[in-house]
C-alpha cells in the first residue's frame, strides 16, 4: 500500500531532496511551500507531514498547533524539519504534538531512518 508524504517547506530545494529520497519507495511525496498551503493538502490526510519550521506566511509551529486542534487532522504524524537545532524548539514542536525532529542540513540515511519509524517503507513495485 503506498503511502502519502506531505512535505511543507519554504525551500524548493529541500522538497525536491525530499521528493528524490522517497523514489525508490511506494510512496507519493505532495508538497506545499507555507503553511497555509500546508494546511489545505494536509487535508487529504497523509500519513505523515515533514514540516519546516520557519516559513513565510504561517510558521511550522502555528500549523502544528492548528492540526493537533482538528480532530480530523490531529492523529497524522509529522516531523519537523529546521535549520534550528536549539534543544527549545526541538522540545516546544515535541509539545505541540511532533512526532520526530530533523536539523538541517540533514542526509537521504537520516530522513528515511526517521521516518521509517513511523511508516513501513516498501521498494516501488517494479514497473510492468
Amino acid at each position: 500500500m503506498a503511502h502519502t508524504i506531505l512535505t511543507v517547506d519554504d525551500s524548493k530545494t529541500v522538497r525536491i531532496i525530499i521528493r528524490n529520497a522517497f523514489k525508490r519507495f511506494d510512496c507519493e511525496v505532495i508538497e506545499a511551500s507555507h503553511g497555509v498551503e500546508g494546511l489545505e493538502k494536509a487535508k487529504s490526510k497523509p500519513n505523515l507531514i515533514l514540516l519546516d519550521v520557519t516559513m513565510p506566511v504561517m510558521t511550522g509551529m502555528e500549523l502544528l498547533a492548528r492540526l493537533h486542534a482538528d480532530p480530523e487532522l490531529a492523529q497524522i504524524p509529522v516531523i519537523m524539519l529546521t535549520a534550528e537545532g536549539q534543544k527549545t524548539t526541538a522540545e516546544q514542536a515535541v509539545s505541540l504534538g511532533s512526532r520526530g525532529y530533523i536539523v538541517k542540513p540533514f542526509t537521504n540515511d537520516v530522513l528515511l531512518q526517521e521516518v521509517a519509524k513511523l511508516l513501513t517503507l516498501e521498494p516501488r513495485p517494479a514497473a510492468a
